[in-house]
């Protein structure tokens, strides 16, 4: 099968601090001062995910502090001044939680902390029950592996698989996550598909052709001389 993607469980932190619905708000930032983090996930029943409190939902109890009574009548359905009020995790909470699944691929954790503007997410199961959390730094793990680990998937995965017969001309290098295939190709027209899969194997940072096209090719698609094809990010 060519390139098996990660999932959210291959890089996920299992050990989590998080807080039930009851919690108090001192107890919320002792919690997040203990462990390090700007958020925590709020638990209900059998650890179920509810939603998730964060420092920007502690904050209004400093901001609004000093703020005259009678403005604050007047704001009182503005979510900060509601908050500014809370004293337990259940009404400071941001609630529904945004999660994903541990058997998502990172990608698609990727898009969802893109497109929500969050730096990481509760890991779920099928009931909602809190399994870890993926953060973006967890995302990024994926760049550590090796340029060997990196050029043997690419070899076997997809030169491998593609070319029915040993790929002997065409040779696998890879220096700082980015991938160069070089040497001689049957069909040129195979470069575009190539470059889309090697950039799919989850590592890559970039991908580059130094390939001549064989013998029999007609002269415009016989010389593909140090392409750099265009990144699809």
């Amino acid at each position: 099968m060519l390139n098996t993607p990660h999932i959210v469980r291959d890089v996920m932190t299992r050990t989590v601090a998080a807080v039930d619905r009851g919690a108090r708000f001192k107890e919320v930032v002792r919690t997040m001062e203990e462990w390090q983090v700007s958020a925590l996930p709020v638990l209900a029943g059998e650890g179920r995910v509810v939603g998730v409190v964060s420092e920007a939902d502690l904050l209004p109890k400093e901001e609004f502090r000093e703020s005259d009574p009678g403005r604050l009548e007047q704001l009182r359905q503005v979510d900060d001044v509601r908050r500014a009020e809370a004293v337990t995790a259940g009404e400071l909470m941001t609630s529904p939680a945004l999660t994903v699944r541990a058997d998502a691929t990172l990608s698609q954790a990727a898009r969802t902390m893109a497109q929500e503007s969050v730096k990481r997410l509760p890991v779920v199961d099928g009931h909602g029950v809190l399994q870890g959390i993926v953060s973006r730094a967890d995302l990024l793990k994926v760049f550590l592996r090796s340029d060997e680990e990196l050029a043997g998937e690419v070899r076997r995965d997809i030169v491998g698989a593609l070319f029915a017969a040993p790929a002997r001309d065409l040779r696998v290098t890879v220096a700082d996550g980015v991938v160069t295939l070089s040497g001689r190709i049957r069909d040129t027209s195979l470069v575009p598909v190539l470059a889309r899969l090697v950039r799919s194997v989850e590592g890559v940072v970039d991908v580059e052709f130094d390939v001549t096209g064989a013998a029999s090719a007609r002269p415009e698609e016989a010389s593909w001389n140090t392409l750099r094809t265009p990144s699809a990010m």
